[in-house]
């Protein structure tokens, strides 16, 4: 059966004059300067060293046929330079943070302000540095947002020490794919969100949260998308801030979190509002409700980006939303107490918790192509270089299927006697961790050379991972 989705369009009332957005020509003048530099969905723009600007968006913007800086404070200063106070001829503004030695941030205090400065506004979505402080003659400029001059507290808990904390474990920071990384993990033992050192069994500390996660992914290296039970929100975290600088307010509970990194999209299950919602992951914004048949689970999106299966909750029937063809919803099947499903070579994997089975479906066709017996309990699978990984977590082990031929060919033997829960592939890398929800360990494993690398040992048993570089904090 196909049919055609409703697609809703979802627009913020805040964008406005006032929104995030820089003009492209502003951020090409800074990029000539620091090509590197990060221009933060919030508004606020970091240079590759970590400096600070905050931008100040004019009333009545102007249209010069050539952007220029007019002035800048102190005088005759360039960019490259880095100014306190940067006035382009369409009247923004970038003020630079300033820092003192005990770590209190404010702007630059101006006996007689420039116009452009008093008559502008912050970004009103803008996540504030912690303790900054607006001199008095142009708090014009906070608008909606609270800015106070005393520190705020973080999402940052440092643990209890405990006995053999500092002890070096079976150090994953070997790897060179894991040198100078940072693992953030979430449990099914506390709300909190864990923050690793791949070379240590103790967590370094933990972002405090309020409910249990539900999803976790992480995008582009510096933010984590969190869904948590009940709350109707998706939590954006800012790694370099370990703060929550946005949420993405939804009608229902979220639930699972897929991200196109190279689309630069994340869909967010709503299971109770039968929706997949799309986000835009370049100013973190709702762009489409996509409205289903069912409650929507087990989210996979296939390589390419052209489709995205899910399982409705209720009937155990699996569709196919194809992205790429008008959201056409097309109907696969009915499959028994689905875990799992992947896409491969213009075929359909799906795996069955219950009956150890792995159904494979022709996507043309929707004929079936075979069916399989597989390991005990598969709870998960993923798609590398044609071959198919299910993991079974009865059996601690990792079947490999030849998604060509559709044959079994290897069996990867994990060993830790415990319950194996999820495979997250290392993005970048032939490298995948197996998280465990019963033994206190977590394993790398070579995709390439299928076979595992390193078993760690962890405080309290993984349940769901994201792996990346090392993030410099800038409320440091």
């Amino acid at each position: 059966m196909r049919k055609i989705l409703i697609v809703l369009a979802l627009f913020l009332a805040a964008q406005g004059c006032f929104s995030a957005e820089l003009p492209k020509d502003v951020k090409n003048i800074v990029m000539q300067n620091f090509p590197e530099t990060n221009f933060r969905f919030d508004g606020v723009i970091i240079l590759p060293d970590n400096t600070i600007y905050l931008p100040v968006i004019p009333a009545k913007i102007i249209n010069p046929e050539t952007l220029e800086i007019s002035s800048t404070i102190p005088e005759g200063k360039t960019l490259s330079q880095k100014p306190d106070v940067v006035i382009f001829n369409n009247d923004y503004v970038l003020l630079k943070v300033l820092e003192d030695k005990e770590g209190k941030k404010s702007i630059i205090k101006l006996q007689n302000p420039p116009h452009q400065l008093k008559s502008g506004l912050l970004p009103q979505d803008m996540l504030v540095p912690h303790g900054l402080a607006i001199p008095e003659n142009i708090k014009g400029i906070i608008g909606n947002l609270e800015i106070t001059t005393i520190n705020e507290p973080t999402l940052k808990v440092i643990p209890a020490k405990n006995k053999g904390e500092n002890s070096v474990v079976n150090s994953l920071s070997e790897i060179p794919q894991l040198k100078n990384k940072t693992i953030y993990a979430t449990t099914n033992f506390t709300k909190n969100i864990q923050v690793l050192n791949p070379s240590r069994q103790t967590p370094e500390y933990s972002f405090s949260q309020e409910n249990i996660p539900i999803s976790m992914k992480g995008y582009d290296g510096q933010f984590l998308l969190v869904s948590s039970f009940n709350k109707k929100s998706v939590d954006i975290i800012s790694l370099a801030d370990e703060q929550i600088i946005k949420q993405i307010n939804l009608k229902t509970q979220p639930g699972e979190i897929i991200i196109d990194k190279n689309n630069k999209i994340a869909y967010i299950a709503s299971p109770e509002d039968a929706s997949i919602y799309v986000l835009s992951l370049e100013n973190m914004t709702l762009k489409k409700q996509l409205k289903l048949n069912g409650m929507c689970e087990k989210l996979t999106l296939s390589e390419d980006g052209t489709k995205l299966f899910y399982v409705d909750k209720k009937t155990n029937e699996i569709w196919a939303v194809e992205l790429d063809n008008g959201y056409l919803l097309r109907e696969i099947g009915r499959f028994p107490n689905t875990s799992k499903i992947a896409y491969a070579n213009k075929k359909i994997y799906i795996t069955s918790r219950t009956k150890n089975r792995l159904a494979i479906i022709d996507y043309k066709t929707i004929g079936l192509v075979g069916e399989t017996n597989i390991t005990t309990k598969p709870v998960d699978m993923l798609v590398f270089n044609d071959k198919l990984y299910v993991l079974g977590a009865i059996n601690n082990e990792i079947c490999i299927i030849d998604t060509t031929t559709d044959q079994l060919t290897d069996i990867i033997e994990l060993g830790t006697d415990g319950f194996s829960t999820k495979i997250f592939r290392i993005d970048g890398t032939n490298l995948a961790i197996i998280t465990d929800t019963k033994a206190k360990k977590y394993s790398i494993i070579d995709l390439e050379l299928k076979k595992v690398i390193k078993t760690n040992a962890v405080e309290i048993p993984i349940n769901s991972i994201v792996v990346v570089d090392k993030v410099k904090k800038i409320n440091k």
